[in-house]
């Protein structure tokens, strides 16, 4: 799917890898050992997040696109 949720990407030296979240979905993260490949890696746990909120008949929350932290 195409879901709008936004993705942080960012460098993790205790694991040796770029960690993806994804904020709105809470803990909805997945990892990769590029930039590229933790991108890929989120945009199917975001469907297997999506699907298993489905079955268990729980809210999905409705992406809101850039949040903003203070």
């Amino acid at each position: 799917m195409n879901y709008k949720y936004e993705i942080i990407i960012y460098w993790s030296e205790t694991d040796a890898a770029f960690i993806a979240e994804v904020p709105e979905l809470p803990g909805c993260m997945a990892d990769g050992k590029t930039y590229a490949a933790a991108l890929k890696s989120i945009q199917s746990v975001i469907d297997e997040w999506i699907e298993t909120a489905q079955t268990l008949n729980r809210p999905i929350p409705v992406p809101k696109g850039r949040l903003i932290f203070a």
